[in-house]
């Protein structure tokens, strides 16, 4: 944000923060408004921390902090030239210059070396720094080193995190910083973008306030500008380079032959299946005149005449006195003006033509472990064997109830292990008609009425296939599951050979398997089998402490997705913590979405979650019904807080819609440390 004039009314600016941190409120002062901007970010961090206080400093581990290094090597060593730069231009003037990641982590700094505490802090704080070292020492007592955050939550209102959430050039100056320990400095950031306009990075410069000037900002905002398109032009060369490596690697790697030649008829290109098709060296002819080569058909040579591209037609060709029989296609490389700058043939021997094949093949999992945070007890354990069943070689069995997230973490143990840079197939085996099963799982050999068609087993060969709902299977296909799993080796329906295959199983169900064995409708040794890692992933009700962490990567997601920064409000956050939550993470990540249409703004608060979820009640098949899984304590705790907000603190009220006595809510209150003036205000 911009300060509200040159010269800064340093005064109007401790006027409007002493203003706000005693009623909450920021009205104009002698004409002069308070910036929207900063007024927020009081407003987010005056819930969090006491601004009187020094902030909660937050650093980087050692490792941590390198691995972030090592992740953005690329930007820094853009950045560092221009940290330089800024730094012998502003020299002498008690300044630091840094670099920060996209989170805000103090990555590189430059700092002037003859930089006097005195002129960075304030009196009150002047004594606590005596002896420090002077230069960046001293912006050390401010947090500013590298490996520590300044985003928002961390440092409060500062440049660096109002870009980060912003993004936009922001100036941050004395008293518009939340926590008053910054009042004596001025903080001025700018964002790096990649192309895509993701944040990166930011520049930011911290100087004393006596120093703030207009033309700090131009600056940050100029070096900020030049590595983004510094890495617009990097990317785009890249690309460039990369598109011309692929381009050749497909050439020579496509199983037809290549041949392109120019306008005035020289080979510009014959490829290695070429050459095999047509009996030439590659490298021996490259350049000479088509003709001098081999002899086009007068067919080719017309449809070159007229523009007509061909596909798949039969064409012989004769080099030398050997005339060879191919299915040739002809298309045409030309300008923007459609004049011919090139002609491609591609060639293939008659008796190779393309057959008709269909492949499923799996995709690629991209999920790891290390995505899927946890601060709940109850979910330690299931990712430490996670972890152990990525490393292992034996079948997987998942069990949770529908929505806990059985697919994703199936997922992050294939991307984990030795399999990840093979197929990862899900298939849902419920999906599959009983009658259709056994061939849609096992393929079939090619005969007389069929027409051949791989396994499962084999589109997977060497990496994993998940059977989601495995109780679905029918007893033919488990017992056909049982000796893949047993001998490693597929029989196609219809074939006479085994075909070895190599693939990981991972099962996920939300049945009682143990009663389905119990009934005949699943194969006991087949249960067995997945005794290695049998992995139970609890609801998200027995997990409440990850409901956060949950919700903040989705809204995270809508924020990438929608490059508008998304949160939830800390009722809204209790409401969900209350809510039992039988659909688990699928029915969050609903409930989020929905609230985000629901609302106005960019922020989750009570009124926009629904009625079911405010009131704590699910929805099951017959109606709606209160899910009795609070305590008695919990169950009073909240009765009183509801009780509480909606008669605003007023305790004999409350004691009226409670049916309590009014002295017995206030022992209750004073037990449960409730204090009627939070309701209050």
């Amino acid at each position: 944000m911009q300060p509200i004039g040159y010269p800064i009314r340093r005064d109007i600016l401790k006027q409007m923060w002493h203003s706000f941190m005693k009623t909450g409120q920021v009205t104009p002062i002698q004409g002069v408004d308070p910036d929207p901007i900063v007024v927020r970010s009081w407003q987010r961090c005056a819930p969090r921390s006491d601004p009187r206080q020094r902030p909660r400093q937050v650093s980087l581990q050692a490792p941590s902090f390198q691995a972030t290094l090592k992740a953005h090597a690329d930007v820094m060593m853009l950045a560092r030239p221009f940290l330089e730069d800024i730094y012998q231009f502003m020299e002498g003037s008690y300044c630091a210059i840094v670099f920060t990641d996209g989170a805000g982590c103090i990555l590189d700094m430059q700092g002037d070396q003859a930089a006097s505490i005195e002129r960075l802090s304030a009196t009150t704080t002047r004594a606590r720094m005596v002896g420090d070292d002077p230069g960046i020492g001293g912006l050390q007592a401010f947090g500013l080193q590298p490996g520590s955050m300044w985003a928002e939550g961390n440092v409060g209102t500062n440049a660096i995190g109002l870009t980060l959430i912003t993004a936009m050039p922001i100036q941050v100056v004395g008293a518009e910083h939340y926590f008053e320990v910054y009042h004596h400095l001025v903080t001025s950031a700018a964002p790096i973008h990649d192309v895509s306009g993701r944040i990166v990075g930011t520049i930011g410069l911290v100087e004393p306030v006596t120093a703030a000037t207009r033309h700090t900002l131009s600056l940050v905002m100029s070096a900020a500008r030049a590595i983004s398109n510094q890495l617009q032009a990097n990317l785009y060369l890249e690309e460039a380079n990369h598109r011309l490596a692929e381009v050749n690697i497909i050439l020579e790697s496509i199983n037809e032959g290549i041949v392109v030649w120019d306008e005035g008829g020289r080979l510009h290109h014959l490829n290695k299946q070429a050459g095999n098709i047509l009996h030439l060296n590659p490298a021996a002819v490259m350049g000479k005149l088509i003709s001098d080569i081999l002899t086009p058909p007068a067919i080719l040579a017309e449809a070159i005449e007229v523009r007509k591209e061909l596909r798949d037609a039969e064409i012989s060709f004769r080099v030398g006195d050997e005339p060879i029989r191919l299915s040739v296609s002809l298309r045409f490389v030309s300008t923007g003006e459609g004049r011919p700058l090139a002609y491609l043939v591609t060639i293939r021997p008659i008796e190779r033509i393309r057959q008709l094949v269909h492949q499923q093949v799996g995709s690629q999992a991209s999920l790891a472990l290390e995505d899927i945070s946890s601060y709940s007890a109850a979910m330690r354990p299931v990712l430490r064997q996670a972890r152990t069943a990525a490393r292992g070689t034996a079948p997987v069995l998942l069990r949770g109830e529908g929505g806990v997230g059985k697919n994703h973490l199936a997922r992050a143990i294939h991307n984990d292990g030795s399999r990840a840079s093979r197929p990862f197939m899900a298939i849902n085996c419920r999906a599959v008609p009983h009658e259709l099963m056994v061939s849609e799982f096992l393929g079939h050999e090619e005969d007389a009425v069929h027409n051949g068609r791989p396994s499962k087993f084999e589109l997977t060969n060497g990496g994993t296939l998940l059977l989601d709902q495995v109780e679905g299977l029918s007893l033919e296909m488990q017992a056909a599951l049982l000796h893949v799993i047993e001998t490693k080796h597929v029989m196609r329906l219809g074939g006479t050979h085994p075909i070895p295959v190599d693939v990981r199983i991972i099962a996920a169900t939300a049945a009682d398997l143990e009663q389905l064995v119990a009934e005949g409708n699943v194969i006991a040794h087949l249960y067995y089998r997945f005794g290695v890692f049998n992995i139970a992933i609890p609801p998200l009700r027995e997990r409440v402490d990850d409901i956060p962490i949950l919700a903040e990567r989705f809204l995270a997601r809508i924020t990438d997705r929608n490059n508008q920064p998304v949160w939830i409000d800390d009722e809204a956050m209790k409401t969900l913590r209350r809510y039992p939550w039988p659909g688990n993470v699928r029915e969050l990540e609903s409930v989020l979405e929905r609230a985000l249409n629901q609302g106005n703004d960019a922020v989750i608060s009570v009124a926009d979650l629904p009625e079911n979820i405010r009131r704590g009640r699910v929805v099951t098949a017959v109606s709606p019904q209160a899910q009795p899984l609070q305590t008695t304590a919990e169950a009073e705790r909240e009765a009183i807080l509801q009780a509480g907000w909606a008669t605003h603190g007023r305790v004999t009220e409350m004691a009226k819609q409670l049916g309590i006595g009014r002295t017995t809510l206030w022992r209750k209150m004073k037990r449960l440390n409730i204090d009627p003036e939070h309701f209050k205000s």
